[in-house]
């Protein structure tokens, strides 16, 4: 409950206000000893009215007016009143904690009523910037598909809505029960748990339940990820991938062993859905406990992610022919003829790339030392996992306990936002192409496009001043620099709906089959990949690029790429009625880490090209390795309290990397755009904030986040990114800029004295 004494004058300053206030305060009386005669006007001036004065939250009467203010000769016409920036204004007043001294923790500064106020839905795990958009642009999608169909719309429209009300029909869903799954799985071969001695091992053989899975749209990739991708040392063709297997928990949970509070309830979820399908539960519980362990062995025989974060060591190009001498106990020519069926036929001379050799010949001893029995448990259990989403309520109320263990969310999204996640997914061409021509604001397009060459070139600044790189390496860098693509909110084809037709060509769908509906989604996309294989690379192809109804943003190394689909730019990110200090500080810090990217750890092995080519010199290499080690000593100095957990700094260098360099180059763009178009005005109520230092509290209001222990725990474990927290504290405490801007002492903690800086 709020105490309604109003507190001292003093007791409601920051500890950034005091200490500015007793600065001031030495100056006057300096200035007592020379300026009697002025002191004794200023004394006179004090008895004005009150009512003179301009009031806000933080514009108050006092001997003392906070320097931010004065140092700018402050009156009204230096606020911007409109609308636009009253709404910018409320929403980092709503954020911030102002009783935090910015120089101590600028997250609990910048969001610290953010993460109090905040209270986390049941069916969510996390509440951040990003999921707060996410949550319109759903809504926004529902009322596209909510739509009746209309005469003469065009198809993939009506695959979209179709998809939809598949998906909300749960009166259909239900009378068919998991008749659809038991038919499925009958024509897969059967799940021996279900068929218990009726099953006829003879029957099975691991790569022939491949080829079953391929035909109906099931994942390959359950012994040996099976993939079509860009050959990353001619990015301009294709080539065959083969990869460790993709696991149903992932890998680092596994390999704690049978015992580990996440593997136990991944186990009970398998045996109770198996239970809920028919089978014995005393036959359930012996027999996919052993296809647990095989999974378990898959697991420890994998790379961990901090091992594959060198690309030249994933690179093992071998022929077929090869392939069969090395690992013989595998029909490698019938097995990748099958999956490529009918759209290519490879021969011996067939060039393969192996990511993981050691995996292959493991896997080799494994499935020679797994009974047949185990190995069909296992990968019907996968499938059956799969299509429970998709199957009724029973089983979909287990999987929600299962996922709840995982992430700490204990409610199922309500049905309507789970359908429009699945068709927006499923069918991102067709829903994207709906979404941007009722809601994309055109403008948008054209402001972030200048954003992105403005930071660019900042960018590119850095680039011809970093002083530990060679000139030979420089130049390189600048070229890729300058051969960046940017893709801005969406290509011009998704209006064209001659060629949505022409894409969707083939697809059916039905509003009263779900599972089938969606494995029929899938397939096509198999089909649509794997007959890409002899297609050279299109590395502007708009159907990679399709997918604007999304918030997020992406770099690819393969097409040295940047990719901002019009989903992002709104919202916290972007507005055009707002001043530009507070658009550079949020979507330029997402473009800058975007274009940094292309000079991680990963993004630096690749050229210009998007070829897997080592054009750095030897030395400067090492100087980068030494720079970028101090980011990851950094950042794995970090402590999530909440749980107790240091953040994993290899794996999230790449982001961390980023993020510092993005921050940087949005700033500096910034000030480019300042010395164009001149100095913008403050924001109502935040009078005491010069626009640099608003620039940084937009900067921090991108990550305010509040986690579930649960997800945060999932995060830090198997994730690439740091927690918002330390998304906000880690690149700003290496600035020297921000520590200017705010004012902070040499050692406080966001100016420390050691500052990690790669870019």
């Amino acid at each position: 409950m709020r105490n309604n004494v109003k507190p001292s004058y003093w007791a409601q300053r920051t500890k950034l206000e005091k200490r500015l206030m007793l600065a001031v305060g030495v100056a006057a009386v300096l200035a007592i000893a020379f300026l009697a005669a002025f002191l004794a006007t200023v004394l006179l001036k004090a008895t004005v009215n009150i009512t003179d004065m301009p009031q806000t939250s933080e514009l108050r009467i006092s001997p003392s007016m906070p320097p931010a203010v004065i140092s700018k000769g402050f009156n009204e016409d230096d606020v911007c009143n409109t609308p636009g920036c009253v709404h910018t204004a409320s929403k980092l007043l709503l954020n911030m904690d102002e009783q935090v001294d910015p120089c101590d923790d600028f997250y609990d500064f910048a969001c610290g009523s953010f993460v109090k106020n905040t209270r986390i839905p049941d069916d969510k795990t996390s509440v951040n910037t990003f999921s707060i958009i996410t949550d319109q642009l759903q809504e926004q999608i529902r009322t596209l598909l909510d739509e009746p169909v209309t005469p003469g719309e065009p198809r993939p429209f009506v695959l979209a809505k179709t998809l939809y009300q598949a998906c909300m029909n749960r009166t259909a869903i239900e009378a068919r029960g998991v008749q659809p799954l038991l038919d499925m799985l009958r024509r897969l071969g059967g799940w021996p748990v279900l068929d218990g001695d009726s099953w006829d091992e003879r029957s099975f053989s691991w790569d022939e339940s491949v080829y079953r899975f391929r035909a109906a749209g099931y994942s390959v990739d359950y012994f040996l990820d099976f993939s079509i991708s860009v050959d990353v040392k001619n990015s301009t063709k294709r080539i065959i991938d083969l990869d460790q297997a993709s696991l149903g928990l992932s890998r680092e949970y596994l390999n704690r062993g049978f015992s580990d509070k996440l593997v136990q309830a991944y186990y009970e979820y398998m045996v109770d859905i198996a239970v809920l399908l028919g089978a014995e539960r005393s036959r359930a519980e012996v027999e996919l406990k052993e296809s647990l362990q095989f999974e378990m062995k898959l697991a420890n025989i994998s790379l961990p992610l901090e091992k594959r974060r060198n690309a030249t060591s994933l690179y093992n190009p071998m022929t077929i022919a090869e392939l069969q001498q090395k690992f013989p106990k595998i029909p490698w020519l019938t097995y990748i003829n099958r999956l490529l069926a009918p759209h290519v036929k490879v021969g011996l001379e067939e060039i393969a790339i192996v990511n993981v050799p050691k995996y292959i010949t493991d896997l080799e001893m494994l499935l020679e030392k797994t009974p047949r029995r185990v190995q069909a448990n296992y990968v019907m259990w996968r499938v059956s996992g799969a299509s429970v989403s998709y199957l009724t309520e029973s089983l979909r109320r287990r999987q929600l306990a299962y996922v709840t263990a995982l992430s700490g969310k204990t409610e199922r999204e309500s049905r309507w936002k789970e359908c429009a996640d699945t068709a927006s997914m499923s069918l991102s061409i067709a829903v994207g192409a709906l979404y941007i021509r009722k809601y994309f604001n055109e403008n948008s397009k054209a402001n972030a496009l200048e954003m992105v060459n403005d930071i660019r070139q900042q960018f590119r600044r850095t680039l011809a001043e970093v002083e530990w790189m060679d000139e030979t390496t420089r130049r390189a860098a600048l070229d890729k620099a300058d051969s960046m693509a940017a893709h801005i909110a969406y290509p011009n084809e998704m209006l064209d709906n001659d060629k949505l037709t022409e894409f969707y060509s083939g697809l059916e769908m039905s509003s009263d089959k779900l599972m089938e509906s969606v494995l029929n989604l899938t397939l096509f996309g198999t089909e649509y990949l794997f007959s890409k294989l002899r297609e050279p690379v299109n590395k502007t192809d708009w159907v990679t690029h399709g997918r604007p109804a999304i918030v997020n943003a992406f770099y690819s190394s393969i097409e040295n790429s940047i990719q901002f689909p019009a989903g992002i730019l709104q919202g916290a990110f972007f507005s055009a009625t707002r001043p530009a200090y507070m658009n550079y500080g949020a979507i330029g810090f997402v473009i800058g880490h975007e274009i940094t990217h292309g000079f991680d750890d990963q993004g630096r092995q690749f050229d210009k090209n998007g070829n897997l080519i080592d054009w750095w010199q030897e030395e400067t290499k090492q100087k980068y390795l030494e720079k970028a080690k101090c980011i990851i000593d950094q950042y794995s100095n970090y402590t999530v309290k909440e749980v107790g957990l240091k953040l994993n700094g290899v794996n999230t260098q790449g982001e961390n990397i980023a993020d510092n360099g993005g921050i940087k180059e949005a700033y500096y763009a910034y000030e480019a755009w300042t010395q164009r178009h001149g100095m913008e005005k403050r924001l109502p109520g935040l009078e005491a904030y010069s626009p640099k230092q608003l620039f940084w509290l937009s900067a921090a209001n991108t990550w305010c986040a509040v986690y579930r222990n649960e997800a945060i725990k999932l995060r830090i474990t198997t994730g690439f990114h740091a927690p918002g927290r330390f998304r906000v504290q880690g690149p700003l405490s290496n600035m020297e800029e921000f520590a200017r801007d705010f004012r902070c002492p040499p050692g406080a903690p966001m100016n420390p004295n050691r500052k990690c800086k790669v870019w």
